[in-house]
């Protein structure tokens, strides 16, 4: 009896530990990342180029995979009901079916699908070979499928989605960095080149009342101080006031060789470029790039002057801030106490949200110190106290009539 019974017990032994690969194959590449995977092949690993493969054409590996776990789990199920037949006789089917189904799901399913979810990576690359060989083995069933699958979509017709929304890029995104295939400064850099064509030039614009801007009548003098002071490469030109911008003075224009030029300031005046405010700066950067432009002056629905944009401006979006020789490095977020925060006032209405993880409000305003006088209905003063959901909100400092520097509190 025992050398009947075990050529059927090795029979069975080898379809769970198939059952178990199958399984856990499956889990292994739906769940792999696929970044990690083609990082390992461009290293020289020659099991990642194969996954790689694999994954490229998934349909015949779910197909293989699919076919190979029935196979293995019906001739389990055949030889486990013989068996038990022949051991317990009439109630032996019975028996089979319980032991049988307890044994597929504890070690053909649910224990290799953990390991493999815990594990993707490495065990697609250690399975990689060997399903690749089931793959040509089952060639044949697999074009049967495939044929099938076809002449079932001609009654099914669904519009394929190949591409991807902003929310599943951002979200891709995290996902690498998480994993550690990119650092924070790189995740940074690609959410803000996927979230660069929602940009319009009024969200990163420098507001009219801080643009240091010159009369057309300046004398020569006064524009040598100018640049000096400033030390700004470009200035704009008005005539009777800021809503009036008629041009824009380079400063290597002014000067020729070091020495300040003694024209008339309209001879080496080139002329303002005006967009709407709800202009996307993608389409901005174009219109620079073909024009040699480096600034534009942002208009506001009546036509007046509602500030100005740069190229730096633009590029600041993607890269981060921009410093120069002459720019004072100011932190928008000055962290004092664990309670308490100094705020640069000119920060985005969203980063400041983002920053103390505040729920949006639906606001005209893009700066804080927009949202500030809008929420407490006058122009600021130094003391003046706003809540908002978890935080206080004190100015401590205004300049030009709005609010410059604020101190945040966490409740």
């Amino acid at each position: 009896m025992g050398s009947d019974i075990l050529p059927s017990l090795i029979i069975i032994v080898i379809c769970i530990i198939l059952s178990a690969y199958f399984s856990a194959t499956e889990t292994a590449f739906s769940s792999l990342n696929k970044t990690k995977i083609k990082t390992m092949a461009e290293k020289g690993q020659k099991r990642a180029k194969l996954v790689c493969n694999l994954v490229d054409e998934y349909d015949k590996l779910i197909s293989t995979i699919l076919i190979g776990n029935n196979i293995v789990n019906i001739l389990l199920s055949s030889i486990g009901t013989v068996l038990f037949v022949k051991i317990y006789g009439n109630i032996g089917a019975t028996i089979s079916t319980v032991v049988v189904t307890i044994v597929v799901l504890i070690f053909g399913e649910i224990t290799p699908k953990s390991i493999a979810k815990d594990f993707p990576e490495k065990f697609a690359v250690f399975s990689a070979p060997l399903i690749n060989f089931f793959i040509i083995i089952f060639t044949p069933l697999n074009f049967i499928f495939t044929q099938w699958k076809k002449f079932i979509s001609k009654f099914f017709r669904i519009k394929k989605d190949i591409g991807m929304s902003q929310e599943e890029l951002l979200m891709f995104v995290e996902e690498v960095q998480q994993d550690g295939s990119i650092d924070e400064n790189e995740e940074q850099l690609l959410k803000n080149i996927i979230e660069f064509s929602d940009i319009s030039a009024e969200d990163i614009l420098t507001h009219r009342v801080d643009v240091e801007a010159v009369p057309i009548d300046i004398s020569k003098d006064e524009l040598i101080n100018f640049f000096a002071e400033k030390g700004f490469s470009r200035v704009p030109v008005y005539r009777e006031n800021i809503d009036d911008i008629v041009g824009v003075i380079n400063q290597k224009d002014f000067f020729i060789k070091g020495v300040a030029s003694d024209k008339d300031i309209t001879n080496y005046m080139t002329k303002a470029y005006s967009v709407p405010r709800n202009m996307k700066i993608d389409k901005l950067l174009k219109v620079f790039q073909k024009d040699k432009i480096h600034m534009a002056i942002v208009l506001d629905d009546l036509g007046g002057t509602l500030g100005i944009v740069t190229m730096e401006d633009i590029l600041e979006e993607i890269v981060g801030e921009i410093w120069d020789e002459y720019d004072i490095v100011v932190e928008d977020f000055y962290k004092m106490t664990d309670s308490k925060y100094r705020v640069n006032c000119d920060v985005s209405l969203d980063d400041f949200f983002a920053k103390f993880d505040l729920q949006e409000d639906e606001s005209d305003s893009n700066t804080l110190s927009g949202w500030i006088a809008e929420k407490i209905e006058k122009i600021p003063e130094v003391g003046d106290v706003y809540n908002y959901d978890k935080v206080k909100i004190k100015v401590v400092a205004v300049e030009k009539h709005r609010a410059d520097v604020a101190e945040v509190y966490l409740n």
